[in-house]
């Protein structure tokens, strides 16, 4: 296969940044995006360009890291993660245009890398239990009963990728949050911090400079993990539940 590539290139923070166009040619119809990529770093590196920047890590849908935007739709025209999203999706001779996630609470860091920080502190408001010292307890001291905890397991398979915030046209991190919120809360382990932990981390993704939700649901359209765009209505009662108890925000 052959693609022309235009590709989002930025030096840093502070740098303008442009589309630089790149003509590449045997790729494979089993590569995946990523190793797309790669085999572009190889030749630019031989042709002694700058390889092209982008975040991964385990390449198996997993982590999260591969979040960048593929004409124009988050991860790609698969609902899948980047690295998972093989070539054969595309037909030979496209024109593909590849940008890092555009949000104002994730600066891009270097072209398509982002800087998803702002995710670490909605998290670190609120998304923990209390944890009693001692031995840790039997597993099963404390009776989960089985919708309960497959609502948690659904909510839980968030990996903190970033598309609900790339494809929202606000960039809100509702789904991200309520994603979070829902499955601790959800939990007798979640309870002593049920209030707080909606309050706390509403308000720290209030602060991280995300825009509001208006319910368009692009963010569940494109999450590769299905969580579904009900979890926010639940965080909203969860929210409210929370100041009508007379909660109050920690940080």
């Amino acid at each position: 296969m052959k693609l022309t590539l235009r590709i989002w290139r930025q030096a840093g923070p502070d740098s303008a940044g442009v589309m630089t166009r790149y003509e590449v040619t045997g790729i494979s119809p089993d590569m995946s995006f990523l190793e797309m990529l790669d085999h572009l770093n190889e030749e630019l590196i031989l042709s002694g360009d700058e390889p092209v920047a982008f975040d991964h890590d385990c390449r198996e849908g997993i982590c999260g890291a591969c979040g960048m935007v593929i004409n124009g739709q988050a991860h790609g025209p698969e609902r899948t993660t980047t690295c998972q999203l093989h070539m054969r999706h595309f037909q030979d001779g496209d024109t593909v245009d590849v940008e890092p996630w555009r949000a104002s609470a994730f600066p891009v860091v270097k072209d398509l890398v982002v800087d998803r920080s702002a995710f670490d502190r909605v998290i670190g408001a609120g998304g923990y239990v209390s944890v009693p010292t001692g031995a840790a307890p039997e597993a099963h001291a404390t009776p989960v009963p089985k919708p309960v905890a497959d609502l948690a397991f659904e909510h839980a398979e968030c990996i903190g990728c970033g598309a609900c915030v790339a494809a929202c046209p606000n960039g809100s991190a509702m789904l991200f949050t309520a994603a979070k919120v829902v499955h601790l809360n959800v939990l007798p382990q979640g309870a002593p911090e049920r209030e707080s932990r909606v309050l706390d981390m509403v308000g720290a993704m209030d602060d991280q400079s995300f825009g509001g939700c208006t319910n368009t649901g692009e963010c569940a359209t494109a999450c590769p993990k299905g969580i579904p765009l009900s979890s926010i209505a639940t965080m909203n009662r969860e929210y409210l539940r929370a100041t009508l108890k007379g909660g109050a925000r920690r940080g």
